[in-house]
């Protein structure tokens, strides 16, 4: 054990030796876990384990600090065989870094057993170390903005395989058809850490359906919310689908989750229930039989229109659209984010027990849209919930959020971190449910080597070689490779998932944060 760092309140980071530990450390606590213990996702270099309080996160850095990592056992476990079509675009230069024939790479890929360090980018993406290092071979130097499904590539010390099109700086060597994700089996990944892989040659592929992403099917039923209108990013949201990130799956879920519980409690749904993240207004839905409804978030104006009459409606209440009456919402005056709940739930597709709507990882219901039905389970049997006080949304003042310790905090000055919580940041009109991405002065770090990709959890401040940083949110991905500066305090998340680009945003530290860094 090299280290072990605080990743906020309830995060710690075991900072190893080799991609071997890290699979040892990762099996130990997977069969051994420790009392409090949430999730294990390993990295490079590290694994990250999450806590379900602060006490279970300092004691679990505690004890491993002393832990004695054993020899990580090579296991005839689970194998895969990935046929593969060696005619990549990067073949060639990738014979020509690594010293030898395209023939030879080809020889080398297929010759020698792979196995699954760790996962993350997106889900199914599996970072495979070799058993020996002769197809090192460094990333492009320009990312490609579209890389196939199926493409096989190396980067670094790592083999793997894009789950789904998507952008990517890997060297491409070839392709294949085997469905590294599908949501539909019992395990959606294919590969996860630990896993054996051995590629195969072949000439051809034979063809294999790919599974459909979830849709919002037409519907029979009589009873639920027809789209008339809604902006791009209305979506389907509940609290998410934790416990898969070491497959490359983030918890997701609503960003304000505060106000989507408020939302169910209003309609007597159970808090988790699926309701709708909708973002700057702009939704207009006409009711199929009559609805109990409640918004909550930020506070957008409530017009019900019928064949004959119109009025208004409360937000923070339950209040009734009946059948044929239209809803609509307009923008927002403060905040962002408004949450529309119905009583018996919205029913949609779950994957991985969860109808969130991830948007890095197309996991979920793609964005409502005009035409989509969206039906609502039966009625839960309990009582309305009484009105509820919202809490305040953004206006233009600076909004506070408290960080807690980042790991890498040590990759910068005393300055850089003085300048963290000194000034005033600026939310971009490049943030969304992946990030909140911020501008001010930059920060400046005080080591220039690439950090191996590590762990992260929701609110985590990476920050970039631009040096403006960037506030992970819900949709994350589960790994990344910029140094974790600070890390916001859980109790913020909902405050940070309401400021709209040109937002201000001031960081105050906390009392483990002023400790860590004192």
């Amino acid at each position: 054990m090299k280290s072990v760092r605080t990743v906020g309140e309830r995060g710690v980071l075991a900072e190893l030796a080799n991609p071997d530990d890290v699979l040892a450390l990762t099996e130990m606590l997977n069969h051994e876990p420790f009392p409090g213990q949430r999730e294990v996702v390993p990295a490079a270099e590290t694994v990250l384990v999450t806590a379900e309080s602060p006490a279970a996160a300092e004691r679990i850095k505690t004890a491993l600090a002393t832990r004695t990592i054993p020899p990580y056992q090579h296991s005839a476990g689970k194998l895969v065989e990935i046929d593969t079509v060696y005619d990549g675009q990067d073949l060639a230069v990738v014979a020509e870094l690594a010293g030898i024939s395209p023939e030879a790479v080809v020889a080398a890929h297929t010759g020698q057993l792979w196995t699954v360090a760790f996962t993350g980018f997106v889900p199914g993406f599996g970072y495979m170390v070799g058993e020996n290092g002769c197809l090192n071979v460094p990333r492009r130097a320009t990312p490609r903005t579209a890389v196939d499904a199926g493409s096989v590539a190396l980067g670094g010390a790592y083999s793997g395989v894009y789950p789904r099109r998507s952008p990517g700086g890997w060297q491409i060597i070839g392709h294949t058809n085997c469905p590294m994700w599908d949501s539909n089996r019992p395990e959606p990944a294919l590969v996860s850490p630990g896993t054996s892989v051995r590629y195969k040659a072949v000439r051809e592929l034979v063809s294999v359906s790919q599974p459909d992403p979830a849709r919002r099917a037409a519907s029979t039923q009589n009873s639920g919310l027809e789209v008339q209108m809604s902006m791009p990013l209305t979506l389907v949201q509940d609290l998410g689908r934790p416990g898969y990130a070491a497959i490359g799956v983030s918890r997701s879920g609503a960003l304000d989750q505060g106000s989507l519980r408020r939302a169910n409690r209003l309609v007597g749904n159970p808090e988790g229930a699926a309701a709708l993240e909708i973002v700057d207004g702009g939704l207009v839905v006409r009711a199929v039989g009559d609805q109990i409804v409640a918004l909550t978030g930020a506070p957008a104006g409530i017009r019900i229109t019928s064949e004959t009459a119109a009025r208004t409606a409360d937000a923070a209440t339950a209040f009734a659209v009946l059948d044929g009456e239209t809803l609509a919402l307009s923008p927002p005056q403060h905040g962002v984010r408004s949450y529309l709940a119905i009583r018996g739930s919205f029913e949609a597709e779950q994957v991985l027990g969860s109808s969130s709507t991830d948007t890095l990882a197309a996991l979920g219901s793609s964005p409502l849209a005009a035409g989509d039905f969206l039906g609502v389970g039966a009625d839960p049997g309990t009582a309305v919930g009484l009105p509820e006080t919202q809490p305040d949304f953004p206006d233009h003042a600076a909004v506070e959020l408290e960080l807690g310790p980042g790991p890498r905090a040590d990759w910068f000055s005393p300055e850089a971190l003085r300048s963290l919580l000194s000034q005033e940041w600026t939310v971009t009109n490049e943030s969304n449910r992946i990030g909140m991405r911020l501008s001010g002065e930059p920060l400046e770090r005080i080591r220039d080597d690439e950090l191996p990709s590590e762990g992260t959890i929701c609110g985590v401040i990476q920050v970039p070689p631009t040096g403006q940083p960037v506030v992970f949110l819900s949709d994350h991905p589960v790994t990344g490779g910029y140094p974790v500066i600070a890390v916001v305090a859980p109790k913020d998340l909902d405050k940070a998932a309401q400021i709209p680009a040109g937002g201000k945003v001031r960081f105050t530290p906390s009392p483990s944060m002023t400790e860590s860094t004192s």
